[in-house]
């Protein structure tokens, strides 16, 4: 019976010992061919588990081929003696180079032990181990597929329209076989990419030969940062949204179309080149804008981004185009008529929308507060609000007739965009709007947020640090981040962003909501956000010259070289974690939507 009550009495210890859980994660960072993973465990309090070795109870992984450690299990944290060394309580960390073939996944096993000695059974755990390869190519994948959008959407507008009977009625008297207008079509559509991606690469390529990838950078900062062609491209929005409402037409010099369209006369491939060039320069002024923004959205210091971005618009702009030049019969399907000038004038209310961006850029880099982001959410409501009652025929223009009936399709697009306008109402109090992340000023600018508390607006107020997206705290300088970090003894979170960086905006809304997140951002981290397009004049003692001799004077260009010489990055958003003491801990992670991904990078400082 005594042996059969220590019996019980053992296992009934192992069980209560089971019954406290130990979490477990992983993070890894690329440590030449391979990777320096860590493991990181959350022992209950009270409880201890021991480190790797010979021991019975010893922490130990095993791995799942093709995955394979290169080095021994060693232990990260600091152990204390209980009886004898190496064992741990707590935040526990573990590390082991290996050699992953993509993201795997680890078997742990640990045996939890209590303070009078008592251990359970040994555990196995599963540990996903993800491969540390930032995924920065979804951001340019998300704009290379709203450009081939766009592209396609190009064709039902009005200046692009009637090109369609054009290239027809061309090809159509080309006279040439089957097989050879095949290869004149194919050559049309080619020509239309070249003509649309060449100049933009020209300039690209001229800029970073004369003055390197940092004047590339810039001059794109430049772009889509600087007033005056922010400025430039809303006026420019604003007339051809008037164009489009009716009250003027937009039309390029004819001399450069006639002789365009002359030019298409010619026999061979050079008449396919005028013809070409000739949709080219009369659709300018529905694409025009278009492409206007697609460069801007990818101008955000990658400057292979224009190029693949605008390639992608060109590509799905010129492929109906090229269908239509081999195929020349599927014309008469396509019927013209009062839609066309329908579709005008929604382009019209989408200009608005869409010229509002460029203000907004240059009014949060110059710090006008012009436009506040419920002012432009005011304006949006408006925009289309106004849009829906056109398209249920309460509004027209003088250049259109009355609308007598409404169809079933103007009925879908008028409800689509009265609940879009719904789905915006509640942002005037404060509301997140996470799907309009990108094109909204930040939270932080509007005035009044239904949530917001007194105490939150006194501890945003106080100190000399800024106030970034959700109301968190951040130093302007990677130098007073060290310096308060040092004091504090948690790791810095350096955030290179931009006022005008919309995949910044979406990080922020889309990842840094989440509670964890921002938890760990706001309680664990010393925050530093350098703002590579702040134009706010700097004193000339924090004045920085390159090493090419160049003297930088804002903000924002100080901001930008810090970024390129001390992190080797040149793009928003970017993120660096650093130690107390100023190391890099982990490979710099740029925009990537996974909330997963993101938390554990934090975790890989912590």
């Amino acid at each position: 019976m005594r042996r059969f009550a220590a019996i019980f009495l053992i296992l009934l210890g192992a069980v209560s010992l089971r019954a406290q859980e130990v979490s477990w994660s992983a993070v890894s960072v690329r440590d030449g061919d391979n990777y320096k993973v860590t493991f990181t465990a959350s022992v209950p309090k009270g409880y201890h588990i021991y480190g790797p070795g010979d021991g019975f109870n010893s922490t130990s992984v095993r791995w799942t081929p093709p995955s394979e450690a290169v080095s021994e299990l060693e232990a990260v944290s600091e152990g204390y003696i209980y009886k004898e060394e190496n064992v741990f309580s707590g935040e526990v960390s573990f590390a082991q180079e290996v050699s992953l073939q993509g993201d795997a996944e680890a078997a742990v096993c640990f045996t939890l032990c209590d303070e009078e000695g008592h251990c359970g059974f040994p555990e196995e755990v599963l540990v996903s181990v993800p491969a540390a390869a930032e995924k920065a190519g979804r951001g340019l994948w998300k704009l290379i597929l709203e450009a081939i959008l766009w592209g396609l959407a190009m064709l039902l507008t009005p200046c692009v329209f009637p090109m369609v009977p054009m290239t027809v009625s061309f090809f159509l008297r080309s006279g040439a076989s089957p097989r050879a207008g095949r290869i004149k079509a194919f050559f049309y559509g080619l020509f239309i990419v070249l003509l649309y991606t060449l100049p933009i690469t020209v300039i690209i390529l001229l800029t970073r030969l004369l003055g390197g990838d940092a004047v590339t950078a810039d001059i794109f900062n430049w772009l889509s940062t600087h007033w005056l062609p922010n400025l430039l491209f809303f006026v420019i929005f604003m007339v051809f949204a008037a164009s489009f409402f009716g009250a003027f037409e937009i039309t390029l010099p004819s001399s450069w179309t006639d002789r365009a369209d002359k030019g298409s006369d010619r026999k061979g491939l050079a008449g396919v080149f005028f013809m070409a060039l000739t949709l080219v320069l009369v659709s300018f002024s529905c694409t025009g804008p278009i492409v206007g923004s697609v460069l801007i959205r990818s101008t955000s210091g990658e400057f292979w981004a224009p190029i693949v971005t605008m390639l992608a618009f060109s590509v799905a702009f010129a492929l109906p185009f090229t269908l239509l030049a081999m195929f020349p019969s599927l014309l008469g399907k396509l019927k013209s008529g009062r839609w066309l000038g329908s579709v005008k004038v929604v382009l019209g209310f989408i200009e608005i929308a869409l010229g509002l961006k460029f203000l907004s850029v240059a009014d949060q880099t110059y710090h006008w507060g012009i436009l506040d982001r419920e002012v432009y959410l005011a304006i949006w409501i408006v925009d289309f609000t106004l849009l829906g009652f056109y398209l249920l025929g309460r509004i027209t223009f003088k250049h259109e007739e009355p609308v007598a009936k409404i169809g079933l399709t103007r009925l879908l697009l008028a409800g689509a965009v009265f609940t879009f306008v719904v789905y915006m109402v509640p942002g005037m109090f404060g509301a997140p709007l996470k799907a309009l992340s990108g094109y909204l000023p930040p939270l932080e600018t509007q005035d009044f947020v239904l949530s917001r508390s007194a105490a939150d607006e006194s501890e945003a107020d106080s100190g000399s640090t800024l106030v970034i997206a959700h109301g968190l705290r951040a130093w302007p300088s990677v130098e007073s981040g060290l310096e308060a970090a040092a004091k504090s003894g948690k790791p810095v979170f350096v955030d290179v962003t931009g006022y005008g960086c919309v995949n910044c905006r979406e990080m922020e809304e889309r990842v840094w909501s989440d509670p964890e997140v921002l938890s760990m951002l706001r309680d664990d981290f010393e925050i530093v956000a350098l703002h590579t397009d702040d134009k706010a004049r700097l004193p000339e003692d924090r004045w920085v010259r390159t090493d090419g001799g160049r003297v930088l004077k804002d903000v924002g260009r100080v901001n930008s070289e810090i970024a390129r010489r001390r992190f080797g990055v040149n793009s928003q958003p970017s993120y660096i974690l650093l130690s107390p003491t100023g190391e890099q801990i982990a490979p710099v992670r740029s925009y990537d939507l996974s909330v997963e991904g993101f938390k554990e990078f934090l975790r890989s400082a912590l």
